[in-house]
């Protein structure tokens, strides 16, 4: 999972760049040649839609959803197991409704061929294909992770239960932010030339 967490980073990331190269681009053009794209706010969009569904599978896969554990810590570890359950499954359920609306708007789109009501007037099948392909991916691993925490719940797994699916806490997150500072440190005491420092 952390490696298709990493993959999916990754296109996110160079996604966006390459939509900040072209929003750059068409910038200059407009200001210096008068001549523009028109599709910027476009290409944006699109970005913004399967961007919002690639983050919530790396979002998923990190324990980065947001959930109020007030009172999680404070009970005890059979009824912490249950609520990690139901929050795993309700989840689940969620992001399996997002693939089935999805589809919807996919289907209605090939039935109308619908396109952009843009200067391009791009055939929306295609940013939707995409779109629904992340919002898949966020429901197959959304249903994995509810089977899982299923199969730990009625195996009596109840410490394991916890530790893969409880709420992340402060703690946990700075923890994981030291960690990460060490490690870009390292890589970046390893770049340096001999003698630099």
């Amino acid at each position: 999972m952390a490696r298709i967490s990493t993959i999916l980073s990754c296109l996110f990331g160079y996604m966006f760049l390459a939509l900040s190269f072209f929003v750059t681009a068409e910038t200059i053009l407009r200001k210096t040649f008068n001549v523009s794209f028109q599709g910027a706010d476009e290409l944006g969009g699109y970005a913004l839609a399967v961007g919002s569904s690639l983050a919530f599978s790396i979002a998923l896969i990190g324990r980065g959803h947001i959930r109020i554990d007030l009172l999680h810590d404070h009970l005890p570890k059979n009824i912490q197991a249950v609520l990690n359950w139901v929050s795993a499954v309700l989840l689940a359920m969620f992001a399996i409704l997002l693939v089935k609306v999805c589809y919807t708007v996919v289907r209605d789109t090939i039935d109308y061929g619908s396109v952009a009501p843009t200067p391009w007037a791009t055939p929306m099948i295609y940013p939707q294909s995409v779109w629904f392909g992340a919002l898949a991916m966020f429901g197959a691993i959304a249903t994995f992770y509810a089977i899982r925490a299923t199969y730990l719940l009625f195996t009596s797994r109840i410490e394991l239960l916890n530790e893969e699916f409880h709420p992340k806490g402060a703690m946990e997150e700075l923890s994981e932010e030291m960690e990460d500072l060490e490690h870009r440190e390292d890589l970046g005491h390893k770049s340096e030339p001999d003698g630099a420092h």
